[in-house]
């Protein structure tokens, strides 16, 4: 049994300068050794009166407290972009912190990670030449962000290529023309059906052989039905059906291919041709309500923007299944959902015959400010007093006609 040595503690209250600054935490009551054998088990510690050792300030890891390596993102085997976000959350809206004039440790820690991420591929710098080194608070927000939206737009691109690929040959066809905006689903799969079973004609059989010679002349319009069976029966009498279907069917197979490909080419065609009708059209619509002016209508910037999301952004859900733009939102609305067909007839006379429709709207604007006139002129005049009025219809004396006089003086006894 080995020698134990009993050792009492006793909670004492001990004071020193700075402790926070030295340890990083807050600390007022420690436990120290007392009893015979307290010297002789004491240990050097921070709170020895030695001078400590403060090295450690001047490297680049200075503040970071060792029990917890793991919360550093550069201790880790992986990084990713979570980390350099959850770095950006530690720096704080006031930018990174600075410990006592030396660099800020999280800034520090940010730029190397940031550095990884960059070599492994996983993060992509902006293409201005600016430095890591000069990123503010702001910079590292928007390099985070967008690199988050091209990680969407990859795995947006990826995943449905990886499906595309793992689907059999048929279906990949039938994708790729339903992606494209391909509507023809029936038709689209008798080609497929059609296709298929030409690549399943088997070269080997006498059936597969004529079948694949009696395709290929259809095809290349060797001649009549008569002539094409006339064909295979003389290569039968030869002995050539085999040779024949072996030089015809990779050249029927690639017929086929290019068959697929060209509808899938002319729906790509007519999805593009569409593509490019809607961009012209925001175009057309941006540069119509730009000027702030319709047809003399002055627009603020918050009419200008709810006329063109209104026209150009599909935000509502349409009866057909398909979002359409408030345009289309209201036109159903009123039709169907809360029925206002004086709306809609508006609406249609506007679209139908702008000219005659604004002309009515003037000329009811015009009667409407002659009424308005009208009964003006009649409140004044019933407001007069009915002397006033008797007055004004009376005509004026003679004398009033001719102006004011006044009696001559009577020449007195004196008067010569």
């Amino acid at each position: 049994m080995s020698d134990t040595t009993q050792v009492n503690t006793s909670v004492q209250e001990v004071e020193f300068d700075n402790l926070d600054e030295l340890l990083g935490v807050g600390s007022e009551s420690i436990m120290v050794p007392t009893g015979d054998n307290a010297d002789s088990q004491k240990k050097p510690n921070v709170f020895s009166d030695t001078t400590p050792d403060t090295t450690f300030l001047d490297k680049p890891n200075a503040g970071k407290v060792d029990s917890t390596p793991a919360a550093t993102p550069a201790a880790k085997d992986e990084i990713t972009l979570e980390d350099l976000s959850e770095l950006l959350d530690q720096a704080g809206e006031e930018g990174t912190k600075n410990l006592g004039g030396r660099p800020s440790l999280t800034k520090d820690v940010m730029i190397e990670t940031a550095n990884k991420l960059i070599e492994k591929g996983l993060l992509f710098p902006f293409d201005d030449g600016k430095k890591l080194d000069d990123y503010s608070q702001a910079d590292w927000e928007e390099l985070l962000e967008a690199n988050i939206r091209e990680k969407e737009e990859t795995v947006k691109e990826k995943v449905p290529q990886e499906f595309h690929n793992s689907l059999p040959y048929e279906l990949q066809k039938a994708y790729e023309y339903v992606a494209n905006g391909g509507t023809d689903i029936k038709n689209m799969f008798k080609a497929l059906a059609s296709s298929q079973e030409v690549f399943e004609l088997d070269p080997t059989t006498e059936d597969g052989q004529e079948q694949i010679i009696r395709t290929y002349l259809q095809t290349t319009q060797y001649g009549t039905a008569e002539e094409i069976e006339e064909e295979i029966e003389s290569l039968k009498d030869r002995d050539e059906l085999r040779t024949k279907a072996d030089r015809f069917k990779p050249r029927l197979d690639d017929m086929q291919d290019k068959i697929l490909q060209q509808k899938i080419a002319t729906q790509a065609a007519a999805k593009q041709k569409q593509e490019d009708q809607s961009r012209m059209y925001q175009e057309s619509v941006y540069q119509t309500l730009a000027p702030g002016d319709l047809n003399g209508l002055k627009l603020d910037g918050r009419t200008q923007n709810m006329l063109f999301s209104g026209l150009v952004q599909p935000n509502y859900p349409s009866i057909s299944g398909k979002p359409t733009t408030m345009l289309g939102h209201l036109l159903e609305k009123y039709q169907w959902v809360e029925p206002n067909h004086a709306k809609i007839a508006k609406a249609l006379w506007l679209l139908a015959d702008e000219e005659g429709y604004e002309a009515q709207v003037r000329s009811k604007a015009s009667n409407e400010a002659v009424e308005k006139t009208v009964r003006m002129l009649k409140t004044e005049q019933a407001s007069r007093t009915p002397s006033t009025v008797q007055e004004e219809r009376e005509p004026p004396s003679r004398d009033q006609a001719q102006g004011r006089k006044i009696t001559r003086p009577t020449k007195g006894f004196f008067g010569r």
